[in-house]
This record gives C-alpha cells, structure tokens and sequence, in this order.
C-alpha cells in the first residue's frame, strides 16, 4: 500500500512502483499495450519535470500522444489549444492545483466531458473522497505500477461512450451512468468473444440505504455514493469499470477475470465496506454491503449476465451475511420463496425412513464389515486384529485421557478483570426467534431482558421470522411504545437463525453485542460482566447455558447434566487446555465491528461454530466464562432431541471439513492451538468409527476362541477398559463439583444421568455423529425447529 505524503510538502523523490521504469532499456509495458498504434492523446500535467518525462515515455511507448504542462493555468492553455482525450493531472502544484483545475474543467460545458486521472503521492480517503466530490473520473496514488497507469487510461480513453451525446458518468459522484455502463459490457463481452478471456459482472447493492433514504431523504446519497466508489477503487483490478443504477445498487465490471479472482476481490469488498463507519454529517452508519456476481464468456449475452448477476444479488440481500454470490443454475425470485415457505417443515415420513436406513447401514459399515474383513484376512493366514487392537486402544486411552487433563484444567477457569479497562459503553442484545415456535415463550423473555441491570445503555433487538402474520406481532408492538430501548424486527423471507442476526446489525448500535435464541433468560449482570472481558482485550465472550425446565421430562434432566457437562467443564477446560475458546451460538458477547464483519453464514447448520471457527483463525480471542449464566430450555422429548442434536452433529460435521485444513494451514494460530482444533474438529468425526471398532473385535475373539475361551481378566484389556470406562463416571464428577448451584441441588439428576449415559447415552450420541455424516455426504440437510415443550414435541 501506498504511503500518503504529507499535506505541507512536495516529496523530492517519487517511486513509480517496486519495478522501477528504465529509459534505455525499454519498459516492461504488456507488449499488446506497446505495439498499439495512436490511440489518444494526453494531457500529463505534473510540475516535476522528471516525472514528466518518465510518463512521457511510457505514454508513448503504449501508443498515446502526449502534451505536457507544468501546473493548472498551462494546462488550460493546452486545453484551450485542442482537447485532449485524457488528462492526468498532479495534485499538488504551484499557481493553480490539481483540485483548481479539475475544478474550473467541471464548471465549463467545453471542457466537462474530459476524463480526468489524478496522480498525486496524497492518498488519504479525505483527498480521494475530495477529487471525487470535483468530479474526478479516477484516482491513483503514488507509488503505483507502471502498468496499471496504463490500464487505467486505456480504461478512459479507448471506451468511448455507446452513442453520441450519451451521459457518460454523473459530475456528482464521478459513476458512470446506466447507459453507458450497459454500453462498456457489450464490449467487454465482444472483446470477450476475440480473446477468450472470461470477466465477470457484480451487482452492490447497500442493505439499510433505502431507510436511510427514506429518514434522510436524497441529500446523503450522493456523499454515500462517493465514500463507496472510493472503497471500491482501493484495490481496484485493472480495467475495473464502477457503475449505478437507476434504483441506486452499484455495478462492477471486472473484464479478464475468472470467477475465482472476482470472488476474492468483491469479497475484501464486501468486508472493507463493512468495516467502514459513512459520516453524514449529523451522524455516522454503517451499512450491510450485499453482493452477486456473474460470469461472462465468449457466448454470454449482455441482458443474460445482467439478469444472472441481479439474481445472485437477491439471494445474498436474503443472507445478509457478507459472502458476494455466485450465480448458479436454479437460482430465481421464486426458490428463494419456496425456500422460505418449506423452512421449519420437513417431509416427516420420508425423512424417516431414510434415517432408518442410514442408522443401519452406519451400523453395517462400522461393525459387520471391519468383522468380515477381519475374518476374511485371517482365513488368509493374516491376522490384523492384534495390531488394531493395539490402535483402537491408544486412541480410546488418549481420549480419555484429554477428558481427565480437560476436567482438571475447568477447576481453575480464568477469571475477568476485577475492573472494566473503559467505562461502560452502549450495549445491544439481539434475541433471534421463529414465531410460530417461539411465541408462547417470547414475552418471558423479552421481559426477563427489560430486566437487565447495566450501567450504560441499552438496546434489545427482537429478530423474527413468521411465514404468516401473529397475534403476539401486537403484544411486541405494544412493548415497544412503551419501552424505547425494545426493537422487534420482522425479517421477511428470513429462514435461519443465521439471516435474524444479520438482519439485527443493521439497527444495532452498541459497541458489543450479545446474542440469544428466544428462550434465554439472562442473568441481570451478564453484560456487565462481558464488559470486563470485552475491555480487557478479548474480543468474544461465551457465557453458561443452563436448563430451567429440567422438571418437565426425564429428557430435560438428561440435556440439563449434560450442558453443565458442556459449559461448566468442557468449555473452561478446553480454553485453559487448547488455548481457544468458542461461541457457542447463544449468550454470547462480540464486540460488535467484529461481529459486522464476521456474520453468520445460514447456510452452515452449526453457524456459530462456524464464525468461531473464522475469528479464531484470524487471530482474535474468545473468552469462556462459567459464570456468565443465561437460563435456557430443553428439548423434552427424545423426537425433539434426536432432531436438534442430528442438526448439530450434521453442523459439526461441515464446519469440520471445513475448517480443520484451513486452522492446520493457518499461520496465527500456535502449534498448542492447531493440536486443539484437530481434536476439536477431526477427532470428534473419527472418534465414533475408532469406538465402536471393540465390538467387531471382541466379536472376532469369540468367533476365533469362543466365548468361555477368552480371558476376559488379561492385564492390558483390563486396565485400559477400566481407565477408559474411567473418564465418563470422571467428567460427571467434576461436572457435579463445577455445575451451576440450582442443577448441582439435583443430586438425583447426576446420579441418573450417569445411569443412562453408560447404558445408552453414549451409544446414542456416537449413532447420531455418524448419521449426520451420512446425511452430510448423501447432500441432505434440514433444519428441524425444536419444540419447546412436551405437548409440541
């Protein structure tokens, strides 16, 4: 990246790019550039003489004209003389500037169609923001390649506009116009045609532009369109065109560029936009950038591409998750409503008999067919089972082991800061909830979070999807008139969690941000407690879910031990242990630039694994506090339980593909951490085939021995069935010594759950681990509501 110059002095020397430009040599402009014969001719305006003569040459050597002058008064005698096709002016000159001249070029109806490039070592936004304000047509700071100037000007000036008198770009934000836009991929798409390279079409689209024009009405548009314009142009492709619309969604032309490069571009886009605070005037927004793009080949044709990248457009706006979108085949207006109408439903008969025959063939794979292999092998005079059983012992011992060190390491969870290291700033929590499931829950617990005690101020977002209109919609109103802090937003055509969230961050002007699903009831101190983290350097906090309905079936009690299991031991030890934590989808605390720029994908069943998964590996710090406890519901029924786990274990599954090359690739992450997300991630999916792997052996044992045969008392099998069998009653224990007071009061909880996880539980959560990844791989995947009580389940 450039580096700006300072406002009160020319620099003496100015680099022309890492590659310098050698006279005697010749250049190394692309030799298509240097054989072109006249194309045009320019204006180079520039005080230093050097840098005169270096572009002169250059200019030249890629087929242009070029006039000289050295300041703003010489070069409107030149104007004066003919008009060029082009003017490059430097910024910072004597008598009359770059900003004066593109100034005075503007005001006069003769000179208002000149391109004009502005070359300056000033690369402040101020001053980009500034010459596109004049009515700039490009910017380019120094130190910059050779061969990118010369893009940029064939870019101006060998693509005139379509027809004769056609407005080629609006003076106000320096865009080009529909028309002429439309008339640049034509012939991007002819000059497609002859040189085979593809090149790519994307449609930009600002999520909360259209409230914001409706607040403010049309006086910010123009600032706005300008500040992303000079975004966009940061890191720019060559030949790159930026256009607008008539409904304001901008358009990027990215010629002789396939899909890959165009993705990643517009994805450092979408997160720069983001990122980005837009000041007009009376208060500063950010704003949702939402991207779809599509590509062109040698038989596209102009309204097809544009049709194809407005569709992708559509269905990014519908996640609102800052991932620019490809279009794909089946993509329509009418997919996404379909989409949209079947979430939450599930063809239920079908489902299951397919999971019937996914559990057993999980089975057949996992037992019956390691047992024949081994029996086939043996008939052959090889006798493998004595090596794999060697193997399958290390790795269950090994496991049981980092349950114990993970158990030791929670008894001493790191504690916050005694002090916020800032005062208490604006906070905002956003509660994600389906309507028709959640209804008979929401007022709870939206009163439950009016109830929070936090020092500065705050803001409670309701985010709901509803496939029809609801009765509660008008309780929630209601609320809302009488407490200004509440917010319910309806996001229309929303299907996921995921797509809640994002829609809230357009409203959500806390500096951190705590996320809930609709039947949480946080403790009142909660986000005074977040603070204490979030100000002392950490950017995420995950706090304690704990179950408040464990009386209602024996499947509450069950989940209840269970996420003390999860949240009291499993998370603090694993943070201490690994050296990472992880958001856990609910009650959790971002800092909310963090969040903007993160999202959650919907298109992940585990999305907050997944945006755990994405922070970690860019270096940012998640805290685990026990303490920070928010009270939650349980599944209470084994249907509804079988249905939320499959969708997790199936979400684990994806973000485990995912995700474990890319953490082992990672270069921020330490080696203690990589080891923890191998475990975390890829030892959670082959664990289950590696357990089960004791059933074909002993099966072997017996069909080699007999049953009465075997010594059952052999040293090895003894004692490391017994340190294995160890670490489950081992996990309950310093459960029961970490839970939270109101389940740890439940003695018969724990004593039952140790009953069933030994008989069943364990079995139940390893079928579910290798239904999901048949589910996963045979590309079927549904989202499931979870019902919150007995009479739904």
């Amino acid at each position: 990246m450039a580096v700006r110059a300072p406002r009160d002095r020319k620099p003496q020397e100015v680099s022309l790019g890492p590659r310098p430009l050698v006279l005697d040599r010749g250049s190394s402009l692309p030799p298509e550039e240097a054989s072109d014969p006249s194309v045009g001719t320019i204006l180079l305006v520039d005080d230093d003489s050097r840098i005169r003569k270096l572009l002169s040459v250059a200019l030249h050597r890629a087929g242009y004209d070029v006039i000289t002058a050295v300041d703003g008064i010489d070069a409107l005698a030149r104007v004066s003389e003919a008009t060029p096709d082009l003017i490059i002016s430097d910024v910072m000159m004597p008598n009359m500037d770059g900003f004066g001249l593109l100034s005075y070029l503007r005001s006069v109806p003769e000179t208002r169609g000149i391109p004009i490039l502005m070359l300056t070592a000033r690369n402040g936004t101020d001053d980009i923001v500034n010459g596109l304000e004049l009515g700039a047509d490009d910017y380019l700071a120094k130190p910059f390649e050779m061969t990118e100037l010369i893009a940029r000007v064939g870019a101006k000036v060998k693509r005139p506009p379509a027809t004769a008198g056609a407005l080629t770009a609006d003076r106000r934000t320096g865009l080009l116009s529909e028309q002429a836009f439309m008339a640049e991929l034509i012939r991007e798409i002819m000059r497609t045609r002859r040189s085979g390279r593809p090149g790519c079409l994307a449609y930009l689209q600002l999520d909360e532009l259209a409230l914001l024009r409706a607040r403010l009405g049309e006086r910010s548009d123009a600032r706005i369109a300008r500040r992303v314009a000079s975004l966009v142009d940061q890191d720019s492709l060559p030949l790159e065109i930026l256009g607008r619309d008539g409904s304001g969604k901008f358009m990027i032309l990215i010629p002789e560029s396939d899909v890959a490069a165009a993705y990643r571009r517009l994805q450092s886009l979408v997160r720069r936009i983001a990122q980005t605070s837009f000041d007009l005037g009376s208060e500063r927004v950010r704003f949702t950038p939402n991207i779809g793009f599509a590509e062109f080949g040698t038989d596209s044709i102009s309204g097809i591409v544009t049709e194809r990248a407005r569709l992708a457009l559509t269905h990014a706006a519908h996640h609102l998750d800052l991932d620019p979108k490809r279009y794909l085949p089946g993509m329509s207006p009418s997919a996404l409503a379909v989409k949209a109408a079947d979430d939450g439903r599930v063809k239920t008969s079908r489902s299951n008999r397919r999971t019937i025959l996914q559990i057993a063939m999980t089975q057949f794979l996992s037992i019956v067919v390691p047992f024949v292999v081994y029996v086939t092998l043996y008939n052959r005079g090889i006798n493998v089972v004595p090596v794999v059983y060697i193997a399958v012992v290390i790795a269950l011992v090994t496991t049981a082991l980092l349950i114990w060190v993970e158990g030791l390491c929670a008894l001493h969870p790191k504690q916050p800061p005694e002090e916020p290291g800032s005062p208490y700033p604006p906070a905002s929590a956003i509660i994600a909830a389906y309507l028709p499931n959640e209804a008979a829950t929401i007022l709870e617990t939206v009163e439950s979070f009016r109830r929070l005690e936090y020092p500065g101020a705050m803001q409670i977002i309701l985010a709901y999807n509803t496939p029809r209109a609801h009765p509660i919609e008008d309780e929630l109103r209601k609320i809302a008139s009488l407490d200004p802090r509440f917010i319910p937003i309806r996001v229309d055509g929303s299907g996921s969690k995921a797509q809640n969230v994002n829609a809230a961050l357009g409203v959500a002007d806390g500096t951190f941000i705590g996320v809930f699903d609709a039947d949480h009831h946080p403790d009142p101190d909660n986000f005074t407690r977040a603070w204490r983290w979030l100000s002392n350097g950490y950017d995420i906090v995950q706090g304690h879910c704990l179950v408040r309905n464990g009386d209602e079936s024996w499947v509450a009690r069950l989940v209840a031990v269970e996420f003390e299991s999860i949240y009291a031991v499993a998370h603090p030890g694993r943070t201490r242990l690994h050296g990472f934590g992880i958001f856990g989808g609910s009650n959790g605390y971002w800092r909310a630039d963090l969040l903007r720029q993160t999202r959650m994908h919907g298109f992940m069943l585990t999305e907050d694994i997944d945006s755990s998964m994405r922070v970690i590996q860019q270096g940012y710090r998640i805290a685990t506090d026990p303490k920070i406890v928010s009270r939650e519901l349980a599944p209470v029924t084994m249907r509804a339980l079988w249905n939320q786990r499959l969708r997790w274990a199936q979400g684990w599954f994806q973000v485990s593909f995912k995700h474990t090359w890319r953490g082992l690739r990672s270069s921020t992450l330490s080696a203690r951490q990589k080891a923890g997300l191998v475990y975390l991630l890829a030892w959670r999916e082959i664990y289950p085939w590696i357990s089960m792997q004791m059933i074909p052996i002993v099966l072997f044992w017996i069909w080699q021995h007999g049953f009465h045969q075997i010594d059952w008392f052999i040293p090895l099998w003894l004692m490391t069935t017994l340190f294995t069998q160890s670490a489950g009653p081992g996990q309950l224990l310093f459960t029961y010594r970490l839970a939270d007071e109101q389940i740890r009061q439940r003695g018969r909880w724990f004593l039952f759950y140790a009953i069933v996880g030994v008989l069943a539980y364990t079995w139940f959560k390893n079928i579910l681990t290798l239904v999901a990844q048949a589910k996963q791989i045979m590309r079927e995947s549904s989202w499931r509501v979870t019902p919150r009580s007995a009479a739904k389940g």
